[in-house]
């Protein structure tokens, strides 16, 4: 079975998003760390 290695980079998230119990986040910030994002919204 052939390998396959891609890289795919993540856009910025953009400045003055709200955060609901954070102060925002940039991805820079989290480069070479292991990340779980969960969006959701009140319905």
């Amino acid at each position: 079975m052939p390998s396959y290695t891609a890289r795919v980079h993540a856009p910025e998230i953009p400045a003055g998003l709200e955060w609901v119990g954070h102060p925002g986040i940039a991805l820079r910030a989290l480069r070479g760390k292991v990340v779980v994002l969960d969006f959701w919204t009140y319905g």
